[in-house]
């Protein structure tokens, strides 16, 4: 389907140019953190259930997500104009059947879904606490998105441990000098880590990305810490396994 593009706005292609997605320098792009977490996310039973993206941005996760679940997923975004990229992106890949993109603060989503009615919750939140400087940002799109202006940790992890059934899993990225206020969050929660990983830019650098999944009322024990993820060569270019994931043959 055809949709019409707003001034600064493009149309990426991936997944061997079978994902169409609306992009734009000026209001959003998404990041390698989101092909990431949408590659690490593995939903229960194939993905029959409800998944519901917290901070949706674009749509970049549930479009990633689609071609490997067969369910509904709901992408939340706080952000007009970010919501409404996603409902094109929506529509120019042909999935109004199976993703829906709701304009809304996370608080509101029991508007729309009843409390512990969800198989997977994804999330790649703002990564950074709330500044006076960020409130300043002259481009307040990527500030929201960024900084912990409308939702930090310990809203979207409440807000997943109450859309979770029991047992549900929650799948989030951040950043890992921020993982014991996320472990502490998820405790508080009762989002129980079960598989922890991390992803290096590259060979002798610190880790900049920590991949988390978490089960809702799980059990203390039995965490796994996977083998790392390292992103690029040294001469700055994707290593084959990220190519892979980018492309959807991994």
């Amino acid at each position: 389907m055809t949709v019409e593009l707003r001034d600064g706005e493009r149309i990426d292609m991936l997944y061997r140019d079978e994902v169409k997605i609306i992009q734009s320098r000026d209001v959003f792009s998404f990041s390698l953190d989101a092909v990431l977490l949408a590659h690490f996310a593995n939903p229960r039973n194939g993905g029959r259930g409800t998944i519901v993206d917290l901070g949706t941005g674009n749509g970049a996760i549930p479009l990633f997500m689609a071609h490997k679940v067969t369910g509904k997923i709901i992408g939340i975004e706080i952000q007009p104009r970010l919501a409404d990229m996603a409902q094109r992106s929506v529509m120019m890949n042909e999935l109004d059947d199976k993703i829906k993109i709701i304009n809304a603060d996370m608080r509101d989503v029991f508007e729309t879904l009843k409390p512990g009615s969800v198989e997977t919750v994804v999330s790649n939140p703002p990564y950074f606490a709330a500044t006076e400087q960020s409130h300043k940002n002259p481009n307040q799109h990527y500030a929201i998105a960024r900084h912990e202006i409308k939702a930090d940790l310990a809203l979207v992890t409440h807000t997943a441990k109450k859309l979770l059934k029991s047992g549900g899993h929650f799948f989030m990225v951040h950043r890992p000098d921020r993982l014991f206020e996320i472990l502490d969050a998820l405790r508080a929660n009762n989002l129980i880590p079960k598989r922890v990983q991390f992803v290096y830019p590259k060979v002798g650098r610190e880790a900049n990305i920590v991949l988390i999944e978490a089960i809702k009322n799980g059990r203390l024990t039995g965490t796994q810490i996977l083998p790392p993820i390292v992103t690029h060569h040294e001469d700055d270019t994707y290593r084959d396994e990220v190519w892979a994931i980018y492309e959807g043959r991994s």
